[in-house]
């Protein structure tokens, strides 16, 4: 992989992270990663994501939370944009 283009992905993962969460920092890029990665693998390999959350229930009970850190403030983010009031 160039430099090139391992930048120009940094840039799409933190604008996405953006978008979703309203956080760009480099903890947040991260879970966004593992996030969009195990969405996919849950989605097109279902088979794999299921063995994996039963081989690895620790690893299952961290993905959970965070699903659910990036649901929770996308919702926060989307409550906020839908309330004029809180600009």
């Amino acid at each position: 992989m160039t430099t090139d283009f391992e930048n120009d992905f940094n840039t799409l993962v933190a604008k996405t992270a953006e978008l979703i969460t309203g956080d760009t920092s480099p903890e947040m890029i991260e879970k966004i990663k593992i996030w969009a990665f195990f969405n996919h693998v849950h989605k097109a390999l279902p088979a794999l994501a299921s063995h994996w959350n039963q081989s690895h229930p620790e690893g299952k009970a961290e993905m959970r939370k965070i699903f659910e850190e990036i649901r929770a403030l996308n919702q926060a983010k989307q409550a906020a944009k839908s309330d004029p009031s809180e600009t």
